[in-house]
């Protein structure tokens, strides 16, 4: 049994901050029913422009899920949408502000039909205030938090993170407090309305530098890579574009380390570097003593020596070595799964590992794949039933057109 079984999540999101909710409820093992436009399906899969076959994109996003295409402009559509809801725990949604009012599917109208019903809105900037009908997505969301301001050198602009931390860690946050919002449904028996702004949401992963305004009296500084020595980012043999080791030694044990690992014992009681305020006054010297080291070693072998002598230290990864890591591989973190368009192909797991609890990951759904299967299972319609609903254009017709 998985975590969440018994858990059912219909699921009408798109692009990241809602999918990638969604896809950690389905890896705790809830069962996720993604409602899709016909013909173009969550934008994140890139059809838009006319292209048949999914982005990378949308397949790293929505792993474990089932596809079923609505069209909620049409009536029959959205009652199809609404008939299907008694069958549900959740609804998760994150259109732009409007779309679902516009759509009349609002909590009050999904109340009346399932008073138990865990209704999830996930908006750039909410659904209250000022800004609540401005558009947003991920970096828009990081630039109102705050991320920008301390992303870059000191001399030079605000910097774009590289991230997506406003879209998937809003998604994470949602996760959370749906799997809260259920466990209390479980107690009492009653659903309720969630939502999430991602500029807030956004603000959680700054909060170490929100330490830093003495309580919101001056704005973080940029800080770049850093200026201590002992917490930067060092040059490795080759010399490529990202041959870099980050060294970041804490405390003077790590420090004395640093020092005996590079060959050079002396320097931890060298006059130049004895307290911080020397440290930071020669901090060049310090820098250029390292770096001739670590400029003589692969980043590989720099994080390995620096790391087995008790210090924090990474090898600077480009994002493909994430599937061939040796630590990653013999964790399980990477699994290979067939995807119907793009073959054998590699996608990265979820981060949290449960002894009572596993979830095989599995492919993104085509989109309308699962449209019959579910109209069958939830409405208890016969494929009659559903051939003259597709008729109508109240579902899609992918898969047919596909000659599934």
């Amino acid at each position: 049994m998985t975590a969440l079984e018994g858990m059912r999540i219909l699921d009408m999101t798109q692009w990241e901050a809602g999918t990638s909710c969604t896809q950690a409820l389905a890896w705790l093992g809830a069962d996720v029913v993604k409602v899709e436009q016909p013909i173009v399906g969550d934008p994140g899969r890139g059809r838009i422009g006319g292209s048949t076959l999914d982005r990378e994109y949308f397949v790293m996003w929505n792993s474990n899920k089932r596809s079923v295409t609505l069209d909620l402009n049409q009536e029959n559509g959205r009652q199809l949408l609404l008939d299907m809801l008694p069958n549900y725990d959740v609804f998760i949604e994150n259109y732009g502000p409007g779309v679902v009012e516009k759509l009349n599917i609002g909590y009050e109208v999904m109340k009346e039909i399932n008073p138990s019903i865990i209704y999830v809105r996930i908006k750039g900037f909410g659904t209250t205030g000022p800004y609540s009908g401005y558009k947003c997505m991920d970096m828009v969301a990081q630039a109102a938090a705050g991320a920008f301001s301390i992303t870059g050198n000191p001399d030079g602009p605000p910097m774009r993170p590289g991230p997506t931390m406003a879209d998937a860690g809003t998604g994470t946050q949602a996760a959370l407090v749906v799997s809260a919002a259920y466990t209390q449904k479980l107690r009492t028996g009653e659903g309720q309305l969630i939502e999430l702004s991602m500029q807030e949401a956004m603000t959680y992963y700054l909060r170490t530098a929100v330490s830093s305004t003495q309580y919101g009296k001056v704005p973080t500084p940029r800080t770049g890579n850093g200026s201590d020595p002992f917490m930067a980012l060092y040059p490795c043999a080759p010399g490529g574009a990202n041959d870099y080791v980050f060294i970041m030694a804490v405390n003077p044990r790590m420090w004395t380390a640093v020092c005996n690992v590079i060959g050079k014992p002396d320097l931890f009681d060298d006059e130049r570097f004895k307290t911080r305020k020397d440290r930071y006054e020669n901090r060049e010297a310090m820098f250029e003593e390292i770096a001739s080291w670590t400029r003589q070693h692969s980043k590989k072998d720099a994080m390995q020596m620096l790391a087995e002598a008790g210090i924090c230290a990474s090898q600077v990864y480009e994002t493909n070595d994430l599937f061939t890591d040796p630590h990653l591989l013999e964790r399980d973190f990477v699994h290979e799964v067939e995807h119907a368009d793009h073959g054998d192909i590699k996608l990265l797991g979820w981060p949290a590992k449960m002894s009572k609890s596993q979830v095989a990951i599995q492919a993104s759904p085509l989109l309308g794949e699962h449209t019959d299967e579910v109209m069958a299972e939830d409405l208890g319609l016969e494929q009659k039933d559903i051939d003259a609903l597709r008729q109508e254009g109240a579902i899609g017709s992918e898969m047919i057109e596909r000659g599934a």
